[in-house]
């Protein structure tokens, strides 16, 4: 079995993947059906013409490019410093499904304020297992 921390990465992982495929299910017949060709798409921004319902998918790709770096940063800094407790590990399964509420969100409805309380809640899980660590690397934790 392996060490709790690492079960939430290949969660996000999974999910981030998930993404991915909805991401090119939408995007690539969008293309063909706008008649973008693929070399048009060579800088960030110029498949702008797409319809939002396509473009919010793969920003959603994005974001879970963007913050989950500090979410596994965590999880492995857990697992190696063998921090893995009930309190770390619920944090990373709730910034998981946090994230996945976002995703749903943002490539559903994409309700900006549903989106930015989800975005910090899960943002106060990481920060509350750094500060966990923080504190108890000084010795008051």
């Amino acid at each position: 079995m392996p060490d709790p921390a690492l079960t939430p990465i290949l969660a996000l992982i999974l999910w981030s993947f998930v993404i991915w495929l909805w991401m090119y299910a939408t995007r690539l017949p969008a293309m063909q059906k706008a008649r973008i060709d693929p070399q048009a798409a060579a800088h960030p921004g110029s498949l702008a013409q797409l319809p939002s319902s396509v473009r919010r998918v793969a920003d959603n790709y994005n974001h879970l490019m963007e913050q989950p770096t500090l979410f596994y940063a965590l999880a492995v800094y857990l697992h190696l410093g063998e921090r893995a407790d009930a309190a770390n590990v619920g944090l990373l399964w709730a910034y998981v499904g946090l994230r996945v509420v976002h995703s749903i969100v943002q490539c559903t409805l994409n309700l900006v304020p549903a989106r930015f309380l989800l975005f910090v809640v899960s943002s106060l899980c990481l920060f509350g297992i750094a500060v966990r660590e923080g504190l108890h690397l000084l010795g008051i934790g």
